[in-house]
């Protein structure tokens, strides 16, 4: 039951109805007993900063953000972490009563949190990874990886000027190839992360040479609609390991959820079962 002391937290992003996040913070919320819950929100694309602004003092305690807002969430917020000053997006947003806004970013932690999970093997320290777009997921994967400790992060773009730039902002580890020179890229990669929307509700839209890629090498894909995309299944027909990114979502969700209610997620709940579930997905 939601009472009326109930603590309310969100995601926002256009489009949000694919979104899986309140499915998995409203399963953590009813296992641990919390008078709490957590909704979705899709403002239009000038809407967002009226939202926001409308939610300052803390009418709701936290956001979530995704597409096509993470970087004007880092933009309106007051008090930025490390994290989101070094992607230069936030994907979550913490609301104070004294009006401050708190901007984090927990993609990188769930990209690392997935490959512990999905691919404990695979070493970030032990050669280059070789990252997909420019966006603001990359400049989080790829900032993410050279915290942890990567020797080098490869960011392959369409528009090798938007790589030049992201490669500009994160130091002399991050590397700028156009998508021309991929094959290149993946060369020794020990990972492929794809942090492209190419994939989704099954619209792949790009050819990636796979078979370039070493045969320990990871790939993993942000996209988790459909969990399966094409190129997750093209690494399987190579035989590679692979990350899907349902389980990037579940990590970066962790640290979201107890931001927003202050207490850890409870242990025991198969949220990843509730989430294949929501998707048509065995969840053998």
């Amino acid at each position: 039951m939601i009472s009326g002391c109930a603590i309310v937290a969100g995601v926002v992003g256009r489009p949000i109805a694919h979104s899986l996040s309140p499915q998995i913070h409203n399963a953590w919320l009813e296992a641990a007993g919390v008078d709490g819950v957590y909704v979705p929100f899709a403002p239009d694309d000038r809407g967002f900063e009226r939202l926001v602004e409308g939610f300052r003092g803390g009418a709701i305690r936290g956001l979530n953000v995704t597409l096509p807002f993470k970087e004007a969430a880092l933009a309106i917020s007051s008090q930025p972490s490390e994290a989101a000053q070094a992607a230069g997006a936030a994907n979550v947003l913490v609301f104070e009563p004294d009006g401050r806004i708190v901007a984090d970013n927990t993609d990188g932690v769930g990209l690392l949190r997935a490959f512990r999970a999905q691919a404990p093997q695979w070493d970030v320290a032990a050669g280059p990874v070789a990252v997909l777009g420019a966006g603001g997921a990359a400049r989080g994967a790829v900032a993410a990886l050279i915290a942890a400790g990567a020797p080098e992060v490869r960011v392959v773009n369409r528009t090798l000027a938007k790589a030049e730039t992201l490669v500009g902002m994160l130091g002399p580890k991050a590397r700028a190839l156009p998508w021309s020179r991929a094959a290149d890229a993946f060369g020794e990669a020990t990972a492929v992360i794809n942090a492209t929307s190419g994939g989704l509700d099954g619209a792949d839209g790009f050819d990636i040479p796979l078979a370039a890629t070493p045969e320990a090498c990871v790939v993993m894909d942000m996209v988790y609609k459909p969990l399966a995309t094409g190129l997750l299944k093209a690494a399987r027909a190579l035989g590679r390991p692979t990350v899907d990114g349902l389980e990037m979502l579940i990590g970066q969700a962790v640290p979201s959820f107890e931001a927003f209610f202050g207490v850890s997620p409870p242990a025991g709940v198969d949220v990843r079962g509730l989430a294949l579930k929501a998707l048509g997905e065995k969840t053998a």
